[in-house]
């Protein structure tokens, strides 16, 4: 038997679940290189387009209500295969609808997909990974969420691409939603070569398999002494939703939903999902626009990537603070290039791709690793469901009144408004986000019930 845990198999089934992100990114971005024909093909109004860009959203929150209280019920790895199944009946649906109605409906179901998947491929990576690179593990989930954007917005590109204007109106955009069907199906065929969570089965009853598995990642002294802290923590729990409104856990459900709000409300989904018509508003035309969309993927990518590899170094809060306080800044410069009228040139590309950069390092990822580490091992799929559903509510809203703030009140009024979401995200991160870095999952949960949060905290919060 190996006296350490196999990292090779920790990261094997991190990547497989990461393609769970890949189809969350995918499926959301799809639409912003598609919502332009759409908006000319079935004569959409203002409100009609924010529609079309966000019903998928109601889907996402009824998936991630569902989501966590099925998956505790049946297990991580089956309900992580029935967002595969989702996705793909949604890409064929979205494809090919007889009307636009069965379009809505087709985007509600890809969108019962998303949201099982943002809320099931974190839990079940934070449930499999060694604490000490936890948090780079959640990480790449983001990963897969990000690469799944940039992958969407080349396959867009490169359909826009294929012939004119005419065709991508008529049958471009369908070409765009149904490319999902590929991924969908090597999600699915890959989750029948990973284990369930140990976590899962431990609190099913189990000894033998969650030890095994645990084994395999920590070799066997650690994977008994943490099967021991599992089964510990789980006798004490009651499982119930009355637990997280307990002193001590109340503020951990409290943190968990008001970052899952906030990562939304500073603005990224509209960046995300109207990149190539804020760029048309710019004045560059629509090849340029969707080529600037793809340094956007890239860029959100790249400094992804600098999130994972640091996470576990510099800290949670750290990374957070760094990333909400330079949002605002962008924010205001770029609301203030459109109040000066200066969106010529590169000033507007420039600052949004600082943006983005400055939430892929920080809210992009680290609110899913919090949100995945803070709560109990009994409670964790019914709290992450809450917070979830929360996160999907205030994408939706963004998404839904993004154009209509931009024709009522302006493009600099509504990115000054996401500047101030981003700055109360900073107070919120500094005032209450504790630092999590490096403790178990029973550590952490042990911090909420027989001691005050604030330990959690290290001494700086400075990132060092």
């Amino acid at each position: 038997m190996e006296k350490t845990g196999s990292t090779w198999f920790v990261y094997r089934i991190t990547m497989v679940a990461a393609v769970g992100g890949l189809l969350f990114g995918y499926d959301t971005a799809v639409i912003s290189g598609a919502i332009g024909f759409l908006q000319t093909n079935y004569n959409l109004s203002s409100a009609m387009m924010g529609w079309i860009a966000s019903c998928a959203i109601l889907g996402c929150m009824l998936g991630a209500m569902f989501a966590g209280g099925l998956s505790d019920k049946v297990g991580r790895k089956k309900v992580l295969m029935l967002s595969a199944v989702l996705f793909a009946v949604s890409s064929v649906g979205t494809a090919m609808p007889p009307s636009l109605t069965w379009f809505v409906v087709f985007r509600l179901i890809g969108g019962l997909g998303i949201g099982i998947a943002s809320i099931l491929a974190p839990m079940y990576i934070t449930e499999i990974a060694p604490a000490a690179i936890r948090g780079r593990l959640v990480s790449i989930n983001q990963l897969g969420i990000v690469t799944g954007i940039l992958l969407i917005y080349f396959v867009n590109a490169g359909i826009a691409g294929l012939y004119d204007e005419a065709w991508n109106i008529t049958t471009g955009w369908r070409w765009m939603f149904g490319s999902g069907i590929i991924p969908s199906v090597i999600f699915m065929a890959l989750l029948f070569f990973v284990p369930e969570s140990p976590r899962w089965l431990a609190k099913k009853g189990q000894v033998e398999e969650p030890l095994a598995i645990l084994t395999r990642i920590n070799g066997p002294q650690k994977a008994q002494v943490e099967l021991n802290q599992i089964r510990e923590t789980l006798s004490e729990e009651t499982g119930t939703l009355g637990e997280l409104l307990k002193p001590g856990l109340r503020k951990a459900f409290f943190i968990g939903v008001v970052l899952a709000i906030l990562s939304q409300i500073t603005g990224i989904n509209a960046i995300m999902y109207y990149a190539p018509e804020i760029f048309k508003s710019t004045g560059d035309g629509s090849d340029s626009a969707l080529l600037q969309t793809i340094l956007v993927g890239t860029v959100n990518l790249l400094f992804t990537i600098v999130a994972i590899k640091y996470v576990d170094n510099w800290g949670r809060k750290g990374l957070l603070l760094v990333g909400s306080a330079g949002m605002a800044v962008c924010l205001l410069i770029i609301g203030g290039a459109f109040y000066l009228e200066m969106v010529k040139g590169y000033v507007v590309l420039v600052f949004i791709l600082a943006y983005i950069a400055f939430f892929a390092v920080s809210l992009g990822p680290l609110a899913f690793v919090i949100i995945a580490e803070i709560f109990p091992n009994r409670t964790r799929g019914r709290a992450m469901s809450i917070c979830l559903s929360a996160l999907w509510i205030a994408v939706f809203v963004v998404s839904q009144f993004f154009p209509i703030l931009l024709e009522a009140i302006g493009s600099a009024y509504t990115f000054w408004i996401f500047m101030v979401m981003s700055v109360i995200t900073f107070v919120f991160v500094w005032r209450l986000v504790p630092e999590t870095k490096g403790k178990t999952l029973e550590e952490i949960e042990r911090s909420w019930t027989h001691v005050q949060p604030d330990s959690l905290e290290p001494q700086s919060m400075l990132v060092k």
